[in-house]
């Protein structure tokens, strides 16, 4: 589970609010004192406005916390924002009144403080709603969006669809419903939507398609054996929610991996569970450091990528990037770009040498494989530099720079349950498998254990920490 407690991207958001707090008070005092009309625009020198200004960062970072300003930009509306925002300056204004009094500071302009005031809910009102609707926009062209499955085609079912045909611009997709029995296959449930499937062939399903979220709006006592299809959502780290009848004494339910919590979605309250936090926030910053850190790395290293072009074509015929068919995150399709290390028929020669496989697993690999080109297939793979074209993948927000290794599609059909939770998160260039020691020899399992670790563990630090270590396996040439 991606680990919100101390979390630095959140603390990130609060940081950014409190400078729009502190900016807003810095040009109040200089309106007051400039530019406002001869007879209003007079201040003294005392009190201290620096100790004003340090008392409102403090009391505004509080009020931040208490007022529950870090909300999921995709889940609520943007009045439930400005609400926010309103409550959490007329919060602070409280407690920066009862600090001054209590510190007995007088002479503050009140004058200076209105100005103050209202300047700061505009401009954290203007910083959300552009976030907001870039988001929006963003969800609104087909990006960040979110594939929903619902259990039960009832009341409930109408329920969560008709809010989600309500919030468009949330990014989430009904894929469509399933059912208990086999004459409720293609019944209309709401619009266009209608019962796709029966809950035996869940596994199947999920597997084959990509779910974020699974909703079960239909009474769990109806649904034998309901706790096993929520261990299987959990194991795949697919995100369930429960619409409550509040008989929940039914399911005798304890989840492993995931966390329970109580949430509003889209107006429909429901029981989440989930072994993957989705926070907004964390998500857009950490998208934007991958993907300007992504942009810095091709300039700088242009020379390299051209170096290595030539090099290709010296001693091999054929393009000078590999494209392959990956999966993404919970199954997403895209093409893997790689500097090509191999002959070019060499999908075709995978066929002979497939009895030569030294790796358990749905993976292949050999030692000293006739396929790779010699002398630079044998470098590029050594020093990992054949993964630099997969910064292209990060740019158009396929990968992060750090993750689990994106499989192909044939390795996941070979996939247990347990395996695809991997998928739960968006792939990387590196992860803790490229700098483990003496990688290519741990066995498939070992590997698939390194990456829910990862996910389990995940942080900033140990972002950077990943980042340090994949760079010293490139000087060292420790791949292979």
């Amino acid at each position: 589970m991606l680990k919100e407690k101390g979390s630095l991207i959140l603390e990130m958001q609060k940081v950014i609010d409190i400078l729009i707090t502190g900016f807003s008070f810095i040009a109040a005092y200089f309106i007051k004192r400039n530019l406002l009309p001869e007879g209003l625009s007079d201040l003294s020198n005392d009190p201290n406005y620096y100790i004003v200004l340090l008392l409102i960062v403090i009391a505004w970072y509080i009020s931040f916390k208490w007022m529950g300003m870090y909300m999921s930009y995709r889940q609520q509306a943007f009045w439930q924002f400005f609400v926010a925002i309103l409550k959490s300056c007329f919060m602070g204004m409280a407690l920066v009144g009862i600090a001054m009094y209590l510190t007995r500071i007088q002479g503050v302009s009140r004058l200076l403080m209105g100005i103050f005031f209202m300047l700061d809910i505009c401009l954290l009102t203007g910083f959300k709603f552009i976030i907001f609707k870039t988001l929006e926009k963003i969800r609104t062209d087909g990006f960040n969006t979110r594939n929903i499955l619902i259990v039960g085609s009832e009341d409930r079912a109408c329920q969560v669809i008709e809010a989600v045909e309500k919030y468009k611009a949330t990014g989430y997709r009904v894929l469509g419903c399933f059912e208990l029995e086999e004459k409720d296959l293609g019944k209309p449930v709401y619009g266009d939507h209608k019962v796709i499937g029966l809950i035996r062939d869940l596994e199947t399903y999920l597997r084959n398609n990509i779910v974020d979220e699974l909703i079960f709006a239909m009474p769990l006592k109806k649904i034998k054996n309901g706790d096993r299809y929520m261990v299987l959502a959990e194991s795949m780290g697919i995100k369930v929610r429960i619409i409550p009848d509040w008989e929940l004494h039914y399911l005798m339910y304890r989840p492993g991996i995931a966390t329970i919590q109580f949430e509003e979605f889209l107006g429909v309250y429901n029981m989440a569970l989930q072994s993957t936090p989705q926070n907004e926030g964390k998500l857009l910053i950490k998208n934007a450091f991958d993907v300007s850190s992504a942009a810095f790395l091709i300039l700088i290293l242009s020379p390299l990528f051209i170096a290595i072009g030539l090099a290709i074509k010296i001693f091999s015929k054929g393009p000078v990037v590999y494209k392959q068919e990956r999966l993404g995150m919970n199954g997403r399709r895209f093409q893997v770009y790689k500097f090509r290390t191999m002959v070019k028929n060499a999908d075709e020669l995978l066929k002979e040498l497939a009895e030569m496989n030294e790796a358990d697993g749905p993976v292949f690999k050999i030692k000293n494989d006739p396929r790779i080109i010699p002398y630079v297939g044998s470098f590029l793979r050594k020093t990992s530099l054949d993964e630099l074209p997969q910064l292209f993948n990060v740019i158009k927000g396929e990968m992060s720079l750090v993750g689990p290794r994106p499989p192909i599609p044939k390795e996941v059909d070979e996939y247990s349950v347990w395996h695809r939770r991997r998928l739960s998160m968006k792939p990387g260039i590196t992860c803790l498998w490229q700098i483990a020691p003496r990688r290519n020899d741990l066995s498939f399992e070992d590997w698939m254990k390194l990456d829910l670790k990862y996910i389990d563990t995940w942080s900033l630090f140990n972002d950077f920490k990943i980042l340090m270590l994949t760079a010293r396996a490139v000087l060292t040439g420790a791949g292979r």
